[in-house]
């Protein structure tokens, strides 16, 4: 999860938010080389008064910097469209979750399982137990087993909301009466928070989102309690 003073990313927790994290290196290290060439210019100019006769009518100049800037966009471009083609992969999903967006909690529907279902609500301030985060904990997690590809299914019942977990690369809108998909594998074992992404009314930064990846024999374990309980 995000910590204070914190610049870059949460550390990646799935293969896509690998990818993006390589692409957003690779975007910014571009980024980087044509601010200082164009520090470099513009200083240059500023502190001469030399001139080049050969540079002010220059034919191979203006070829340069025309085709350059097309050559750099292509290599942005490229790798960008990669890494949303592999977002948009769902392969032979091992579980289907279907995630339902209230004001101001989530639902979470295990679709492969008869009877799995239940709502997750923030757990207030006063409630927290030490260790908890506030603002972020929830009384049920999403338990997901690890290493596994996981289809998402994002809906709303009444407004706009967004399911998102920075850690997983995953950022899907819910929409009432649209179903949208989104996958993700979590490659380790551990806890991932995420919140609702959607402006949905006054709540909407209050219906957290906490994704528990366990190793699959802890995941049966878990399903068969939540079966009994139900």
């Amino acid at each position: 999860m995000a910590h204070p003073t914190q610049l870059g990313f949460q550390d990646a927790a799935s293969p896509v938010m690998e990818e993006l994290l390589h692409f957003h290196d690779h975007a910014l290290m571009i980024v980087f080389l044509i601010s200082t060439l164009v520090l470099y210019i513009i200083v240059a100019m500023v502190s001469t008064k030399l001139t080049n006769k050969y540079i002010l009518d220059s034919q191979e100049i203006e070829i340069v910097w025309t085709v350059l800037p097309a050559v750099i966009l292509i290599l942005i471009a490229l790798p960008s469209l990669r890494i949303l083609y592999l977002m948009d992969e769902i392969n032979d999903p091992h579980l289907t979750i279907k995630a339902m967006g209230h004001q101001w909690y989530w639902s979470y529907e295990y679709t492969d399982y008869e009877d799995l279902g239940f709502d997750s609500y923030m757990i207030p301030t006063q409630d927290l137990t030490p260790g908890q985060f506030r603002l972020l904990e929830t009384d049920h997690r999403m338990v997901i087993p690890m290493e596994s590809p996981i289809r998402v299914l994002v809906s709303a019942e009444d407004v706009l909301h967004s399911w998102a977990v920075p850690s997983l690369g995953v950022k899907m809108d819910a929409v009432p009466g649209r179903l949208n998909q989104t996958a993700f594998i979590a490659s380790r074992p551990g806890v991932f928070y995420g919140q609702c992404s959607e402006i949905c009314g006054a709540n909407h930064s209050f219906m957290p989102i906490v994704v528990e990846a366990v190793p699959l024999e802890h995941f049966q374990n878990w399903s068969s309690l939540m079966l009994e309980d139900a």
